[in-house]
């Protein structure tokens, strides 16, 4: 499976009804949730029954506005918490065990279609979202070439809000391959935290410590933010350039980390890395911040 991302161009009703449908999304979540604490679903199966009910509500008009499959992700996003939560006390996992909880609102947040509900134009530039919220079309931008792949192969598109913008995610049915030249070098790796990673040569590459260079930038601005007015206009405007700030650490993170992967994955044949759990040492908020 590969997931493709594409930023969203449209107007501002356009986004509006996005927000609509992410929030009945959450809604149909929480809502199978609460079921499931009362003890009326106790399967899969049900969850996408209960979905049903709630679009046939007469009190919940907005649910039956979001695309019948789309629902069914929301469902099977909420039994998956269950699942895990199941799991976990099957394991006799130590501390807590993940009980479901409601979501509430985050401005990351999204909305996911399977088969129905969108339709992508032939050039493969536009997307149309034809649910009863009437989005319309969008523009998609981005690098990705989704030309070599049919419409069939698109299982899942998703809807993410992010702080800079909307952006569509889309789950395509497809095994890569590459092909390699073998160099006969093994490597082993060993992490840490004062140089990102030493491998079997003695070759130490250096953290670049994103976070540290624009930590005075996000203090600041974490600094206006709690003294703005909770539900005023400049709260808003300071939450969001906060949170593209956060965005661009990690954004310059990920993007460092997968072009060093690829670099010592196509330089070696055997890469070894100790069984690190990094989890836990983040819990320590003096090396997280490293």
């Amino acid at each position: 499976m590969l997931v493709y991302e594409m930023k969203l161009e449209g107007e501002k009703t356009q986004y509006q009804r996005l927000d609509e449908a992410i929030r009945t999304g959450r809604f149909v979540r929480n809502s199978v949730i609460r079921a499931w604490m009362d003890r009326e679903i106790k399967s899969r199966n049900d969850a996408y029954k209960y979905c049903k009910i709630l679009a046939d509500n007469p009190k919940f008009p907005w649910a039956k506005k979001l695309n019948s499959q789309a629902r069914q992700a929301h469902a099977e996003r909420a039994w998956a918490a269950t699942e895990r939560f199941y799991k976990n006390c099957k394991a006799q996992l130590q501390g807590k065990k993940g009980y479901p909880k409601f979501k509430k609102y985050q401005v990351r947040a999204s909305v996911e279609y399977k088969t129905s509900g969108w339709k992508l134009s032939e050039d493969r530039r536009y997307l149309k979202l034809t649910d009863g919220f009437e989005s319309g079309t969008f523009k998609l931008w981005g690098s990705r070439d989704l030309h070599s792949y049919q419409f069939k192969q698109i299982k899942r598109v998703r809807i993410v809000r992010r702080h800079d913008g909307y952006y569509a995610q889309f789950l395509i049915d497809h095994t890569r391959e590459e092909k390699k030249e073998l160099t006969g070098k093994q490597s082993d790796l060993d992490v840490g935290l004062n140089h990102f990673y030493t491998d079997s040569e003695g070759r130490k590459v250096d953290n670049p410590r994103f976070l540290r260079k624009d930590e005075r930038k996000i203090k600041k601005l974490q600094k206006r933010l709690s003294r703005t007015k909770k539900g005023s206009k400049n709260r808003i405007k300071t939450r969001n350039r906060l949170g593209r700030a956060h965005l661009k650490v990690s954004r310059r993170r990920n993007d460092w980390v997968c072009k060093e992967a690829q670099h010592v994955i196509q330089s070696n044949d055997l890469v070894a890395i100790e069984d690190l759990k990094v989890r836990n040492m983040i819990k320590n908020h003096h090396l997280a911040i490293n």
